[in-house]
Parts: C-alpha cells; structure tokens; sequence
C-alpha cells in the first residue's frame, strides 16, 4: 500500500503517524514549507471536546476520539522520540457571563454524565474559592471540564513527524504539486495497476509522484490542489491573532493551572508565569487579504485582563497570527473521497478544530484506506 499525503501541519503528520502501524506501508508526506507552519502553528492547542456543546453524531463521536486518543498517543510520542511535549491535563474552566444560559449547562451536564465524562457547575463561591484570580463581577459561575486538556500544536507536529520517521515515513519539504489528473472514467486502463487497484500521478517539483492513495491534508492550501484535479473544494482563510504574556509568577493556586476560557477568549498556562492569550476571529473583507486587526487582538487582551485583572501588568512577550480553513458552505472538516475519485481522500478545512480533531481524523483515514484496500477499476 503505497500512501501520499500531502500537507504536514498537525493533520498531515496525524495521518502519517497513523497509517505508518498499517503493516505493507509505504507512506510518503509532502509539503510546500516545514511542519507546523500554517495553521497548526498559530493555533492555541486548547482541546474543548467534552465541554463543547456537540453531544450526538460524527461531530461528537470525533471529539470523543480525539481525547480518548491523545491520552496515549502523548506518552506513546514521548517515549519514541524522547521528546517533551507540553500536555496541560488540569482541565478547562469554563466562565459563566451574565447572559448566559445557566440551563444549557446544566443539561449538558446530565448528557455528559450519561456518556461516562465529568463536568461540573461551579457557583461564584467555589469558583472564587479554586481560582482567586478570576476577579468579576459579571462572572455568575463556571463550567469545569476535568477531561478536557491543552498542549502545544508545534511540539506534537514535530513529535508526529519524528515518530512516524521512526516507523519509516518519507517526509519531502519545499516539494510543490504542479499538476494532478483529471477525473478517470470507469473504463481508463492507463489509471489501472496490479491488483484491479487505480493508480494517479501527481506532476511536483520533485518529478511524477504515483500512489495507490493520495491523502489531500493541506487546510488553505486544499483549495488550489483540488483545482488540479477539477475537483475544486472551497475552503477561506479566516485569520487568528494571539499573544504571549510574562506575568513572572503562576496566577491564582501554582498547583492548579487549568485554560480559562470565557466569551471566546483563551487564557492558557504554559508555564514560568507565562500564558498564551486569544485568539481574535478575523474574516477577509476583500478577497482572501486579512490584514491583522491590533484592536481586535488589544480587546482579547483587555477582556482576558477583566477575567484575570492581574495581567494587566503581564509584559507582552509574542505575538502571532494564522489563517485557519474554514470551508465554504459546508460544515467543517472535509473529511471523505474526493468527488470523481476513489482513491483521493481529504482531510481537510478543521477551521477552528484541527489540533483536537487530528487523532480522530487520522483514524477515520486509516480505517477508510484499510477497508478498501484495493479500488475496482
């Protein structure tokens, strides 16, 4: 079975990973750039799985996954690469505002529980009790999810890279797809080898590419290689700016340091009195142009100040900023064949999610290359 995947942000590497256990892989991964360049690399890491309010079908199952997965696919990197990779397991503390929805909680508690996870409601008392630094008065309560966890996108790209290196995967940078073939018909000899299994080269940089698979796993830039294949998937840039900030010392209990999260702002402990801030939501307005916007990034910061008042005298350290793939008119990710051919799966357009949907994704991949291994001509 030989696989091509293309693109090597966190779910490229994912895939890699995954289907370099498959006994008779041959895998081979491309991209434009290094790892974790794109989106993966601007992403904050935080993992809303169990606390996001999906409780049925493909968008829960995926999450469901995705955590159970990465509480041994962490270790399981760790010991093969002799990497560190930063893992937040305190959890997630969910801020309740004033307008919020007390009894969306409450039953999504109840679902939860029933499922077999933890979630818990936390009444201004217990909340001010736990995390002292959450100072508010808009704040009614809070939400905190246990099993949900944060860790670094780069260190685990860099890791999946390695460890599926280990497993014997090619990886091929600064490589850029030329060409791809249009759609066979059902009757195209050319496309047929071996075992009645269809074959597709790919025109790169690097002279024709041939595969047996070909896993399309470059978020922004699925758009134009799908086009190759006249196939073209919509997926835009949505912008994302963060910052880091040195406050010197752990806010509220050192022992106890889990992501704040409240109105769509992240506050995120990455140690040393360090902590990740963001992220902003910015659109294109013209085209896919998306000039980053530092009012929007200075009102992430001011509202995280106003859950946590003592970063206001935190020092900006970092910023940065990243265009996520958001597909258009279609719910996010793309994850299946390419229309027109049986052998190009996407895995693609995670938008917002494609750092805690990974694991759940390359398994999908695994499981739909596995279960055809061989595609009738």
């Amino acid at each position: 079975m030989n696989v091509v995947i293309i693109g090597c942000g966190v779910v490229g590497a994912a895939i890699a990973y995954e289907l370099s256990q498959v006994k008779g892989s041959k895998i081979t991964v491309f991209d434009r750039q290094p790892p974790a360049q794109a989106a993966t690399g601007a992403a904050l890491g935080v993992l809303m799985g169990v606390i996001s309010h999906k409780i049925k079908g493909k968008a829960w199952q995926m999450r469901q996954t995705s955590i159970q997965r990465y509480e041994t696919l962490v270790p399981e990197l760790e010991a093969i690469t002799d990497r560190k990779i930063p893992f937040n397991r305190q959890g997630i503390l969910s801020l309740c505002l004033e307008e919020e929805n007390l009894a969306a909680w409450e039953k999504l508690v109840e679902i939860r529980h029933s499922q077999g996870w933890q979630l818990e409601i936390w009444d201004t008392v217990k909340l001010k009790n736990i995390c002292p630094q959450i100072n508010n008065p808009k704040i009614t309560g809070a939400v905190y999810s246990p099993q949900d966890c944060q860790l670094d996108p780069t260190a685990l790209t860099l890791a999946l890279v390695e460890a599926a290196q280990h497993n014997g995967v090619t990886f091929k940078f600064g490589v850029t797809v030329l060409d791809a073939p249009a759609s066979p018909s059902e009757s195209s000899p050319e496309f047929c080898v071996g075992a009645a299994r269809r074959r597709h080269q790919l025109e790169t940089t690097e002279g024709k590419i041939s595969a047996d698979w070909f896993v399309i796993a470059s978020g922004l830039g699925s758009t134009p290689l799908t086009a190759k294949f006249n196939q073209m998937v919509d997926i835009r840039p949505v912008l994302g700016q963060a910052l880091q900030v040195r406050l010197g010392y752990s806010l509220g209990n050192p022992d106890f340091q889990p992501v704040i999260t409240g109105n769509d702002v992240h506050i995120v402990p990455v140690g040393d009195g360090d902590y990740w801030v963001g992220a902003t939501v910015e659109f294109p307005s013209n085209g896919n142009e998306i000039p980053p916007n530092q009012q929007l990034l200075e009102s992430v910061r001011e509202q995280a100040i106003a859950f946590c008042p003592e970063l206001a005298t935190a020092s900006i350290i970092r910023t940065w900023s990243g265009l996520r793939p958001r597909p258009e008119g279609r719910p996010a990710p793309v994850i299946g064949k390419l229309p027109g051919f049986n052998n190009v799966l996407l895995a693609t357009g995670h938008y917002r999610n494609g750092v805690l949907l990974a694991p759940a994704t390359a398994h999908t991949i695994r499981e739909m290359i596995i279960s055809q291994g061989t595609v009738d001509c």
